[in-house]
């Protein structure tokens, strides 16, 4: 009996195998779905629908940049024992290399390694992130990676308009240590800064701060909120007397655009 890709994605679906396994399981037995889904559990590959429910924390960040453009992916794991294994690594340097050359969605076209993967390695693995940024006629980009047992953990593209190469490796090392979630506070969401407000009003009347003090104070504790966030208003980790803004403003550049990504946050 033919089977169809209708077929397919029925039997991974219900059984959270692979695309490979399934159609495997389908060839081996005339295209019924019932009779792939035993030969899925004699086989001891049908335990993946379990896997898919469980947490991946753990992964690999891998960075690749060539000539103006670097991308970015974060292929996600279970533990750290399989993040570290080499076909993993291998796997998400090859992924990042795709998205440069094809684009951002580019990783889709690896989803059958990915599902074979996760069977064989038997853990929840799945593509998380994707990031690519081209840098355009005037712009500076560059690339960081923090590696730890053989794969990356963090990994950072900044893009640059004016400057140079030295001052785009500083901002992107910068980014790494410090972790700031916005360019500026204009980029922090509406709802988040008011949610922030009214938590920091509500800490300053219970501590018994004058009423009279309360917006001064409000707003000293919003801009030190801020800081941690917003990568233009914080401290250089190099140098904590200027800021990355001053730094910036200094050398007649400015951040377009960052990415970072962090395994495990």
């Amino acid at each position: 009996m033919a089977f169809t890709a209708k077929d397919v994605q029925a039997l991974r679906q219900a059984t959270g195998v692979g695309m490979l396994d399934a159609k495997r399981a389908l060839e081996e037995n005339g295209g019924d779905i019932g009779e792939a889904t035993q030969w899925l559990r004699v086989h001891g590959l049908a335990g993946a629908a379990k896997r898919a429910d469980r947490e991946a924390s753990q992964g690999a960040v891998a960075v690749v940049r060539e000539g103006n453009v670097a991308a970015m992916v974060d292929l996600r794991c279970e533990t750290d024992f399989v993040a570290k294994a080499a076909e993993f690594v291998s796997l998400a340097d090859e992924l990042a290399s795709l998205v440069v050359t094809k684009g951002e969605h580019a990783g889709a076209e690896r989803q059958e390694e990915i599902d074979h993967l996760r069977t064989t390695l038997k853990e929840n693995i799945s593509l998380g992130r994707t990031v690519r940024i081209e840098a355009a006629d005037g712009e500076v980009l560059d690339t960081y990676l923090h590696q730890q047992a053989g794969r990356g953990v963090n990994g950072v593209i900044v893009l640059l308009r004016g400057g140079g190469q030295e001052l785009a490796h500083d901002v992107a090392l910068h980014i790494a240590f410090a972790r700031p979630s916005y360019l500026r506070r204009e980029d922090v969401p509406d709802a988040e800064v008011a949610a922030e407000r009214a938590t920091v009003e509500e800490i300053s009347r219970n501590e018994g701060k004058p009423e009279a003090a309360l917006p001064k104070i409000v707003e000293g504790r919003m801009n030190g909120w801020f800081k941690e966030r917003c990568l233009l208003e914080q401290n250089f980790a190099r140098d904590e007397k200027q800021t990355i803004a001053g730094m910036l403003s200094s050398a007649g550049a400015e951040v377009v655009r960052f990415a970072q990504i962090v395994i495990g946050s």
